[in-house]
């Protein structure tokens, strides 16, 4: 038997003014989606902005339903976008955010297990990382270099063949 560690790396700031200009305006893009997140269930609308290596900045929102399994978070909406309208085009940044009725947004909040999947297979496709950019409306940031850090031990489509 041999036990192994996982460890990563990640850059934690104080607050967004702490950010590059071109960040900023990536998490600024990110609150307004979450402004046009439908979350009438959980109140708790999420915002993601997405710049891609040609420049273009797309967004998305999570979309609930009152059948919970068929709504859709904002990381997997943008995604779909991407792939949609860009599909070869890879992501540089995407900046993840969020607005509660429930509680203060000042604490950075992580995708949820299957949008790190999702967002594993897009940087697969593309085969370039994803740096992602996690915030509140206030508060810290986190800046995470690869979403390939948020899933160790992945299940990707090399088991597949």
């Amino acid at each position: 038997m041999k036990k192994e560690n996982f460890q990563f790396e990640f850059t934690r700031i104080s607050s967004k003014d702490e950010l590059n200009p071109i960040d900023q305006e990536l998490m600024q893009h990110a609150l307004r989606a979450s402004a046009e997140a439908y979350a009438p269930y959980s109140n708790f609308f999420v915002g993601a902005a997405a710049k891609l290596s040609s420049g273009i900045i797309l967004t998305g929102s999570n979309q609930e339903n009152a059948s919970y399994p068929v709504g859709i978070c904002a990381e997997r909406v943008l995604l779909g976008i991407v792939a949609t309208q860009h599909p070869k085009i890879p992501i540089d940044t995407m900046a993840i955010t969020y607005q509660s009725k429930n509680r203060e947004s000042n604490v950075p909040v992580s995708p949820c297990g299957m949008c790190r999947q999702a967002l594993l297979e897009f940087e697969n496709r593309v085969n370039q990382p994803i740096r992602l950019l996690l915030g509140g409306v206030t508060g810290e940031i986190l800046i995470i270099e690869s979403t390939r850090l948020l899933l160790p031990l992945a299940f990707e489509s090399s088991y597949l063949k």
